[in-house]
């Protein structure tokens, strides 16, 4: 199979986000009066939207509707004035996408953040590359693993599902790939361990970006 596009998973896969979102979990848990979270609890609770992060930081007694909504708004306003004072993108990866745009491997982003913010993380941190379509939750759309988001990426660009490596770290990033009939590939880098990309189908896993182009 020759591939023409690679969809990209954002936060633990282009951008190590996770002493951010920490950051801005613990700022809003600690105005809650709950403890803090480490990072190695924070790299398990995201992938799947702001919603699902706040249920899993927050305590078992303290899961209430009102709680939960409050959570996720402190964290909001504390995530958008930290969410770029540690955040980077992993070693290898401008190496990466050099050497996929000097391909003509078209590049797409998506991901379980809201989509204004997605498109201004992707301009402001990975902005020496051109992204052909960059998507996360809009307010009437799917969030992964719904495959809807990167079907949609797919239709756009005129390329066939099929002619896609998708790339993630999370067992999120697999189910959706697979259930969009996209090829997935696991970032052992990111918040997962490759058990858990493999049990939900990664179908080659890497230790480095640079090793995706062996796969094209």
């Amino acid at each position: 199979m020759t591939y023409r596009a690679v969809l990209f998973d954002l936060d633990g896969t282009l951008l190590d986000t996770v002493e951010d979102l920490t950051d801005a979990m613990n700022a809003a848990l600690g105005q809650l009066g709950c403890p803090a979270r480490t990072l190695t609890e924070c790299k398990r609770f995201v992938g799947d939207g702001l919603r699902m992060f706040a249920s899993r930081a927050l305590p078992d007694d303290r899961r209430d509707e009102a709680t939960l909504e409050r959570c996720c708004r402190i964290f909001r306003d504390a995530y958008a004035g930290c969410w770029n004072v540690k955040t980077r993108a992993y070693d290898g990866v401008s190496d990466l996408l050099t050497a996929l745009t000097e391909r003509g491997v078209a590049l797409t982003v998506l991901s379980n953040k809201p989509d204004e913010f997605t498109r201004m993380m992707v301009r402001e941190m990975l902005a020496d590359w051109q992204f052909a379509l960059v998507r996360g939750v809009r307010p009437d759309g799917v969030r992964k693993p719904d495959p809807a988001g990167a079907l949609e990426i797919a239709d756009e660009l005129g390329i066939a599902p099929a002619a896609f490596l998708y790339l993630g770290d999370t067992d999120t990033d697999m189910q959706t790939a697979r259930a969009a009939r996209m090829f997935p590939v696991g970032a052992t880098w990111g918040f997962r361990p490759p058990t858990e990309l493999t049990a939900h189908g990664a179908r080659a896993l890497i230790d480095h970006p640079l090793d995706l182009l062996d796969l094209l």
